[in-house]
């Protein structure tokens, strides 16, 4: 059986030159790539079609902080015998980042289920009420998952679990440590 092997490089790089194709008058970009994978680029100029994603460029977000930060709050809550993502909850609304929504009260379990389905740590609170022109709205704080934190937040979120985790006397990673990982975190 004839298998066809798919050809395919993902790669960096930069927009060299743009000009318009007089046949079809469609852009012609130039393409200055970051990959010593010149036989696969040569592979790919043979093909009819190719999938092509254009986008800003932008590094990679280091996962280890985040890692950190819930193995120290998963030890810390099964030492502590209380609920993982209960403690987590309650950490990120004491650090007051989400999002405020007026949703109207027949679209908040929608508006919840898209929201929660960003991943565990995203969340949804009924804050208030609010009636325009006898139709309910709720007001909804969305909380943000700590995968989505800028260093300052996140720093504020494992800096609070290692000071639990110190009370409880788990062994934590030095400041120093901590700065590496907070370091890489942003670098994205």
């Amino acid at each position: 059986m004839f298998e066809r092997r798919c050809i395919s490089t993902k790669t960096t790089g930069i927009i060299k030159d743009i000009n318009i194709d007089y046949e079809t008058r469609k852009p012609k970009i130039s393409l200055l790539l970051d990959t010593k994978e010149i036989d696969v680029v040569e592979q790919l100029k043979n093909e009819n079609k190719l999938n092509i994603d254009l986008k800003k460029y932008r590094k990679k977000r280091s996962t280890d902080a985040n890692n950190y930060f819930w193995k120290l709050l998963q030890e810390l809550c099964e030492l502590a015998e209380i609920d993982t993502k209960e403690d987590y909850k309650r950490r990120v609304k004491e650090l007051g980042i989400y999002r405020r929504f007026k949703i109207e009260k027949d679209n908040v379990n929608t508006f919840e289920k898209m929201w929660t389905a960003q991943g565990i740590a995203w969340f949804c609170e009924v804050f208030d009420t609010e009636f325009i022109e006898n139709i309910e709205f709720k007001i909804i704080n969305a909380y943000y998952g700590s995968s989505s934190f800028n260093t300052k937040q996140m720093s504020r979120l494992i800096d609070g679990v290692v000071q639990d985790c110190k009370a409880y006397g788990i062994e934590t990673k030095t400041p120093q440590e901590i700065n590496s990982l907070l370091e890489s975190w942003d670098k994205k």
